[in-house]
């Protein structure tokens, strides 16, 4: 069984839309968004580094098409 985290922003709120995360072993990550939690994405360690990365340095910040 994984444990689920969600971002410490996501702790006050009410709402159910927050994006949680698992590592249930050390070259497995999980990711789901919490209103659909039967909807997982795996990926590997160095994906998920590289895109935590990215957000970090705002690459999402203003993605094409976005006002």
């Amino acid at each position: 069984m994984s444990f689920w985290r969600k971002s410490s922003f996501s702790s006050g709120q009410v709402s159910a839309e927050c994006v949680e995360v698992a590592a249930p072993s050390p070259d497995l990550i999980l990711i789901r968004e919490s209103d659909d939690p039967a909807a997982v994405i795996a990926t590997g360690p160095a994906p998920w580094a590289a895109f935590i990365q990215g957000l970090k340095r705002g690459d999402f910040d203003r993605l094409p098409g976005s006002v």
